[in-house]
């Protein structure tokens, strides 16, 4: 009975999205922080997929609504959403950790359409590898690695995007950059990274989950991320050994690339 009511209120979710009615925006809020609260606290894997497809139906009528650039959810902690300063690409994602210790992730790219013609939507699925993303590989919507994304900033006719991959001990951020083809599709990664000489496309920064390591747009010209340092006498090779030192390193845009630096300045100019 109460999955009968569950999908009575998501039809009506999406009726919501379809026909712009108004007043019921912190209804669909609410249903969203009951369903990820129940996920949260249920043991039973198979019911915690149940109510993440409850969640992705609804997330999904939302992508394709006529609202979605003009409309944020707010007070939900559990689900990321970045637009782009330039109001042509909105991320939304989230994911689900059963009890195995996998972490899934679920992503929609919404990418505004010309005057008179539709927004494109991605949705996109990936999990927590043993492996990070490459730095060599450009990855598409069917082998997408997985991640939080959690900024984005155009950069000429490309989107670079921040976001955070963990499971267990290990974390992970993400520097990597989302095209759009001539042909409708969707990369991530270009050869635009320049680190000791070497192109890359892009950048994983591995530690461990006990410390916190900050990634962010500090200029429109500068990523600026924490310089790690081993804090562990143990496996020094080991991800998990890393952590927060005490200055910064990022990449500066210069000449149309990226390129590394040490001990960069990455206190707010303002």
């Amino acid at each position: 009975m109460r999955y009968r009511v569950y999908h009575i209120i998501i039809y009506a979710v999406i009726f919501f999205f379809q026909t712009k009615a108004e007043g019921q925006s912190k209804d669909i809020s609410r249903v969203l922080v009951n369903l990820y609260d129940r996920v949260l606290f249920t043991s039973s894997d198979a019911e915690k997929i149940r109510l993440n497809d409850s969640i992705l139906l609804i997330i999904d009528g939302y992508a394709t609504s006529d609202s979605v650039f003009t409309h944020k959810f707010t007070n939900l902690r559990f689900l990321g959403q970045v637009s782009s300063s330039d109001a042509r690409v909105k991320i939304i994602t989230w994911n689900l950790v059963l009890r195995n210790g996998s972490n899934n992730y679920f992503c929609y790219i919404i990418h505004r359409g010309r005057r008179g013609e539709k927004n494109q939507v991605y949705k996109l699925k990936g999990e927590h590898l043993d492996n990070p993303a490459s730095k060599d590989k450009i990855y598409s919507a069917d082998n997408w690695y997985g991640a939080l994304y959690y900024a984005i900033q155009p950069c000429r006719k490309d989107y670079i995007i921040l976001g955070l991959d963990f499971r267990g001990m290990q974390s992970r951020k993400i520097i990597d950059v989302l095209s759009f083809t001539t042909d409708g599709k969707i990369i991530f990664g270009k050869d635009f990274f320049l680190r000791e000489k070497e192109r890359k496309f892009r950048e994983v920064i591995e530690y461990s989950s006990e410390s916190v390591v900050t990634l962010r747009f500090n200029s429109d010209k500068l990523i600026a991320f924490d310089h790690l340092a081993s804090f562990s006498t143990g496996d020094e090779e080991s991800p998990e050994s890393f952590g927060s030192g005490l200055s910064f390193d990022g990449y500066i845009y210069k000449k149309g690339f990226w390129t590394f630096a040490q001990g960069v300045d990455a206190r707010n100019k303002k």
